[in-house]
């Protein structure tokens, strides 16, 4: 009886034993985190911020997801120095890493790979006359248009007649400019002006100019800049519908300055409509005023409501044009 006990009492520490063994092998064998990238990611050069995955195999304590410092590096548990990876591929990071613990002593041969999890390190923003201003990471080839349709492409008769590319020049700080023509753009006649975006880059689509018409007019109110030499006094007139009852046939142009003081230029429209002297061009930012028949000027508080500029002072200067 003695010696059956002592057997199932055995048997028992012995099953304990292998149970307690397997469930440390499946504890081992589990990865720290889970090093599968969510998408497919094009390798690309780590940069700052960006998320990196380290998969050292037969050690678990360094798989692990790892983000880059701003200043380029990494550090690992059990080494004394920080790993730079900033403009490295991923195979190249492995290659550190796996020297670096050698180096340290913590493995003979290690076998170690890189993954990109998520990069921060290359935003592209797309702002101003768009559908939908964004920022997005600059993954695999991505060019101007791609940039651009990512944001939902320009508003029609709001977006200006060109684009304005910003992008860091080098480590310098400094930065380059290039103003790309938005038509030759999208109907390709230049494939040199669709930009391939590596990141870093400020793409602005600024608002088309508008001068604005108000006065003795049946629509008074904010017009685009057409292309070409379509704006003129007699254009503006007609886009506002035309002059109504009793209107004065001199009328005034307020053109600011640099320095934003408004500068009065009094034209005779009658002048014009007979064809006696030439149209005036309008340029954006231009008030566009057609007095009534007391041929009142504009006043300041109204000119000011009608450009958003308080502080605006109309200049003594009036120039007549004949």
């Amino acid at each position: 009886m003695s010696c059956t006990k002592t057997l199932l009492s055995i048997s028992a520490v012995l099953l304990a034993a292998l149970t307690a063994t397997a469930q440390q092998t499946q504890i081992l064998a589990q990865p720290v985190a889970d090093l599968s990238p969510s998408s497919n990611l094009v390798q690309q050069k780590v940069g700052p911020e960006d998320l990196i995955g380290l998969q050292v195999y037969d050690a678990p304590e360094f798989s692990r997801t790892v983000r880059v410092s701003a200043d380029g590096s990494i550090r690992l548990a059990g080494l004394a120095e920080p790993i730079r990876v900033q403009g490295l591929m991923p195979d190249d990071i492995s290659v550190l890493v796996k020297e670096a613990l050698v180096r340290a002593q913590l493995y003979v041969d290690p076998f170690v790979t890189t993954t990109v999890m998520e990069y921060h390190s290359r935003p592209i923003t797309v702002s101003g006359a768009v559908r939908t201003p964004t920022i997005f990471q600059a993954i695999g080839d991505v060019t101007l248009t791609d940039a651009i349709a990512r944001a939902g492409g320009v508003i029609p008769d709001q977006a200006g007649p060109e684009i304005i590319v910003t992008k860091p020049n080098g480590d310098s700080g400094a930065q380059s400019i290039q103003r790309i023509p938005y038509k030759a753009l999208m109907t390709g006649t230049q494939p040199e002006l669709n930009l391939r975006l590596v990141g870093g880059e400020k793409i602005s689509v600024p608002d088309v100019g508008k001068f604005i018409v108000a006065g003795s007019v049946v629509h008074p109110g904010p017009f685009p800049v057409l292309d070409g030499n379509a704006n003129t006094v007699l254009t503006a007139i007609a886009q506002a519908q035309g002059t109504i009852q009793y209107y004065n046939h001199t009328v005034y142009i307020y053109r600011p300055d640099a320095t934003g003081a408004m500068h009065e230029i009094e034209v005779d429209l009658g002048k014009i409509q007979s064809r006696k002297i030439p149209d005036v061009t309008l340029q954006a930012r231009d008030v566009l005023w057609v007095p009534d028949s007391s041929r009142r000027r504009i006043t300041q508080n109204m000119l000011n409501s009608l450009t958003g500029a308080g502080t605006a002072a109309i200049s003594a200067s009036i120039y007549v044009l004949r």
